[in-house]
């Protein structure tokens, strides 16, 4: 084992210079995007009541419109999750009769949000939209097949940038402006959205920079660091961002509702860290992917292979190794360290569920985490790591663990 963590502390030094000058341009673009603005202490503030004019939270979705290259933002603290957000970008734009095609199958709670796989309360379906799975190849997208899925009602096209619970790759920010500008060739009408969760800050441009209409993230991955506490983000074109706050908040109203009840602080400050803690998410799942191969799992990425978001698969073939998996990543956290996760049946998901999060902000997915459903071939993912070397601990210390339990 003691040479096969050398040889992977080795290659994530090693890659730590190529990734370190996409933060660093990240980086700059975000503090730029806060001196443009004219960020002050006064934006620091908390609000009571409706929230009108309330200063802090305009800014800071301006800064966001800013760093995204978009031409508006909707950032609240009560934005629950990246699914909310994503729901809310999705049913503010689709009326009933609409159709929503999705390239590729969305994740587990997507597939709730629209009612697909069952019939659910407030779905997308429930409210009369039309929703239809494209079965694409995420690693050969096929653009002319991709085009031949459009009609007449198809009103929103959404691809998903990162894998979710599938074994797909993720996609790369050129691959989704590619797949964006085939479907514009043809209904430059279609509002093309993007879930951007796990992906912000990997790379050095964001899909909302190009031809993509709307995106949607969460806070409590890569946007906001470990440190915002919660909430969620829409960017894209001003119109259809207004419609998602309509759905958050009430029609006459939308976006100029909602007032800052906790110090927003935070979500300025994990702004402007977060380049910095996605790359050392990102190193730390090179780490774990190179010392995994050498143990013969597959994995994916590759150890070596381009990276389209923070996300690192292990297929563990077993369930006692998933369950001892995500234990071990649990017992070397700093938070809920004494605590032994067990799959249970989380809200919004067709299987039962184990994750390992001993995050400082619950559920946070930026922080070192794995979490896998329960179900064949038994594939763990890992994600976040505030940490290159809370990374290296964890891993080390779990794979002994697992070793001693004759799991290896």
């Amino acid at each position: 084992m003691d040479s096969i963590i050398k040889k992977a502390r080795a290659l994530m030094e090693e890659e730590a210079l190529g990734l370190g000058k996409i933060c660093e341009e990240n980086f700059y673009r975000v503090l730029n995007a806060f001196r443009e603005e004219k960020v002050s202490a006064q934006h620091f503030r908390t609000t009571t009541g409706y929230g009108y004019n309330d200063m802090g939270r305009d800014k800071l979705e301006q800064v966001y419109a800013r760093v995204f290259g978009a031409e508006a933002a909707l950032l609240r603290q009560n934005i629950v999750s990246g699914s909310h957000a994503i729901f809310l970008a999705l049913a503010g734009n689709l009326l009933p009769g609409d159709q929503l095609l999705s390239l590729g199958l969305p994740y587990d709670t997507l597939q709730t949000v629209m009612g697909i796989n069952h019939p659910t309360p407030g779905s997308l379906r429930e409210s009369g939209v039309e929703c239809t799975i494209y079965d694409m190849d995420f690693a050969h997208p096929k653009l002319e097949e991709i085009k031949a899925q459009l009609t007449a009602r198809t009103k929103i096209v959404a691809l998903q940038r990162s894998r979710g619970y599938s074994l797909r790759p993720s996609l790369s920010v050129k691959s989704i402006v590619e797949i964006c500008d085939a479907v514009k060739s043809v209904r430059p009408d279609v509002i093309f959205f993007v879930d951007n969760c796990y992906g912000e800050f990997v790379e050095t441009k964001e899909p909302s920079m190009f031809s993509v209409d709307l995106m949607a993230g969460s806070l409590i991955k890569n946007p906001g660091a470990g440190i915002a506490p919660g909430g969620g983000y829409i960017v894209g074109r001003a119109e259809l961002v207004e419609r998602a706050a309509v759905r958050l908040t009430v029609p006459g109203a939308g976006s100029e509702l909602g007032p800052t009840l906790s110090d927003p602080r935070p979500y300025y400050q994990s702004l402007y860290l977060a380049p910095q803690i996605v790359l050392e998410a990102l190193l730390g799942a090179i780490f774990s992917a190179c010392v995994l191969e050498q143990l013969g799992f597959q994995v994916s990425p590759g150890s070596r292979e381009s990276r389209a978001d923070i996300i690192q698969t292990v297929k563990l073939s077993t369930p006692e190794r998933l369950i001892a998996f995500c234990q071990g990543i649990q017992k070397y956290s700093p938070v809920d360290g004494f605590v032994s996760p067990l799959p249970w049946p989380m809200p919004g998901y067709d299987n039962d569920i184990i994750m390992a999060s001993g995050s400082f902000v619950d559920g946070s997915s930026i922080e070192l985490s794995a979490d896998a459903p329960l179900r064949e071939p038994y594939v763990v993912f890992m994600q976040g790591g505030l940490n290159r070397w809370h990374t290296v601990y964890a891993l080390e210390n779990t794979l002994r663990d697992m070793q001693a339990q004759g799991l290896l």
